[in-house]
């Protein structure tokens, strides 16, 4: 009789959350020059738009690039009236470029937000155990079946400690959880330093 072997997947991402990380504070009449166009721990992330000045409500920044599944993702963010940052609510892995609907009235910029999605697997998965080393603030860990947030389903959440370097480890009984559609994880930055997913990949 074969072995089945159980397979491990880390995922750790700790680039902090950046205003100016996509493209730098500057007022241009159209197209944003962008300054990297993707992340170090090949995660995919919510976009900021962040203004200076208070006159610009209404006006959009459309941001084009793809998302966890390489899958070519559109997303229009729109200012506020006041100086503030706005969180997108598409994680993209890669961006092409930053357009603004009209030239601002002082400076805007192009960032990423603590939220990250890691895709495990595209495939059928059998999810065993699991391991989250926290930050030091408690946040939420979605395990979701689907190639990406937005096309797929939370299965279930579980948070971290907030004890900064603490290990939670977690052992699904009996057969596990089945992820039909593929097994993406949900998570901040700020909250988990690593998630460690033990299963049938």
């Amino acid at each position: 009789m074969g072995v089945s072997h159980i397979q491990a997947t880390t995922v750790v991402d700790a680039q902090a959350a950046s205003t100016t990380y996509v493209a730098a504070a500057d007022r241009p009449n159209t197209a944003f020059t962008i300054a990297n166009s993707s992340f170090t721990a090949g995660t995919a992330r919510l976009l900021t738009v962040t203004t200076t000045g208070t006159g610009d409500s209404g006006k959009t920044v459309t941001i084009v690039g793809t998302d966890a599944n390489g899958d070519v993702l559109t997303e229009v963010i729109t200012s506020t009236g006041s100086a503030a940052t706005v969180t997108g609510a598409s994680y993209f892995k890669t961006i092409t470029s930053a357009t603004c609907s009209t030239q601002y009235a002082a400076n805007v910029s192009v960032g990423m937000a603590a939220q990250a999605v890691s895709q495990i697997t595209k495939n059928r998965a059998v999810l065993k155990a699991f391991t989250t080393i926290s930050n030091s603030a408690a946040h939420q860990v979605d395990f979701i079946s689907g190639l990406t947030p937005e096309n797929g389903s939370v299965l279930f959440r579980t948070k971290t400690s907030g004890v900064n370097n603490a290990a939670d480890d977690v052992y699904i009984p009996d057969e596990g959880v089945l992820f039909e559609g593929g097994l993406v994880i949900k998570y901040r930055v700020d909250g988990s330093h690593m998630v460690t997913a033990f299963g049938h990949f």
